[in-house]
């Protein structure tokens, strides 16, 4: 008994030098797969868009539109009534203009 706790060491053993070849492959495939668990993990899990959301899209979209066509009629009117309001008051100082000869 004695024997065997005198053979016994505390040396660490010795492991056999590796290939540089296989040192990079392993290591290349380390990163791969780093790569692959990171990009799984930061992919939001994809779920089946539900009915109900598609159709609220859908709805804004169209109010979206309507709200677009109905500002620019509103303002392409208010223009043609300033134009038209201009153009009167012009109008209507030529004629005084004329009526009492300042020009």
């Amino acid at each position: 008994m004695v024997s065997i706790l005198t053979r016994r060491s505390n040396a660490y053993t010795k492991l056999e030098i590796e290939d540089p070849e296989d040192t990079r492959h392993r290591r290349a495939q380390f990163l791969i797969y780093k790569v692959l668990q990171q990009a799984a993990d930061s992919s939001p899990r994809r779920r089946k868009r539900s009915w109900l959301r598609i159709r609220m899209c859908r709805l804004k979209i169209r109010i979206g539109k309507r709200l677009k066509k109905l500002r620019k009629g509103f303002v392409l009117s208010i223009g043609a009534a300033k134009g038209g309001a201009h153009k009167q008051a012009i109008s209507h100082m030529k004629t005084w203009k004329r009526l009492f000869g300042l020009v």
